[in-house]
């Protein structure tokens, strides 16, 4: 008698500035505020929740008839979000729950952890900060790094969720930046490795950096890691444009011993962007790239300017 082969999605998805109405005096969202002249209305909110419900529990589903166990988010700016996601039409019948730290980042945006609590449980979590000095020689407050610990199906799995700094500033003169957060990376994989020699690791993330750039090859080699998307990116596919050019800066890096044949074992089956038709511009100049909420500040209703990644393991 054969065993059962389950699948098990797991997702990264970077939402776009999921914002909610409310000033924050902390932080930069004054653009993202009714008054604001990008005007995020309560209706604007609504249908940016409403289009993330829908499309979360779609990524990976053809491989697994299921929606995906852990999905990894960038750009939300606190727990509030996350409730209302999670409670929205598409999702409140999936027993989702969320890990989410606030972090000094001085847009406000952070990243977080959606998991199906029927299928992970989670055993720790912790966010790491990255200190990081600007060209001036002061603070540059940026996302931290999360790492949750847990049991999908009922073995160990590591997942660190990363939003590495942008190239807003320049590709090169921000480099630096990405090679910290690398080095950042490295450090708490090799902490997890000090307590368990074979622990299986998942990084994922927007690294504002593509397959091949420094930043990722480093850490790849730093920890024998494998990255399935480097034979995704394509002239004419990738997660996010900029300047007409695609990049694939959202990744999921895995640790070789998810490559095990043994029964009783996560293994990577595939990976791939979920770049399905719904998510993409239907006309115009960028048809085909990421329907996304605002075109600088025009809204446009869509869903996000990143297409989400995905990875399908198996247990046997």
């Amino acid at each position: 008698m054969k065993s059962e082969l389950k699948k098990y999605t797991v997702a990264f998805y970077n939402i776009e500035n999921l914002f909610d109405i409310y000033d924050d005096k902390v932080t930069r969202d004054n653009d993202l505020l009714p008054t604001a002249s990008r005007r995020w209305t309560v209706k604007r909110y609504h249908n940016k929740i409403r289009n993330l419900s829908f499309t979360i529990p779609n990524i990976g589903k053809e491989q697994t008839d299921n929606p995906p166990a852990i999905v990894g988010l960038a750009e939300v700016e606190n727990g509030a979000v996350l409730n209302d996601l999670i409670g929205s039409k598409h999702l409140e019948d999936y027993n989702y729950k969320y890990i989410h730290y606030n972090s000094p980042d001085e847009r406000g945006i952070d990243v977080a952890l959606l998991y199906n609590a029927d299928v992970f449980d989670v055993a720790y979590s912790r966010p790491y900060r990255l200190e990081l000095l600007d060209e001036r020689g002061v603070q540059d407050y940026t996302r931290d790094i999360l790492l949750v610990s847990g049991l999908l199906d009922g073995l160990e799995l590591h997942v660190i969720v990363n939003h590495w700094p942008s190239r807003r500033l320049g590709e090169d003169s921000s480099e630096y930046k990405r090679l910290m957060a690398a080095s950042k990376v490295e450090e708490i994989i090799t902490e997890l490795k000090e307590k368990d020699g074979n622990a299986k690791i998942m990084v994922m993330g927007d690294f504002n950096d593509d397959p091949f750039s420094k930043s990722i090859t480093r850490l790849v080699e730093s920890h024998n890691l494998y990255n399935p998307m480097d034979t995704l990116f394509d002239i004419d596919r990738g997660t996010t444009v900029h300047n007409d050019n695609w990049n694939l800066f959202d990744q999921i890096l895995i640790t070789p011993n998810l490559f095990e044949r043994k029964k009783e074992a996560l293994r990577f089956y595939k990976a791939d962007i979920f770049d399905a038709d719904f998510l993409k511009q239907k006309r115009g100049r960028y048809e085909g790239t990421p329907f996304r909420t605002y075109a600088g500040s025009r809204y446009i209703g869509g869903f996000s300017d990143h297409f989400p990644v995905y990875v399908t393991l198996t247990k046997k």
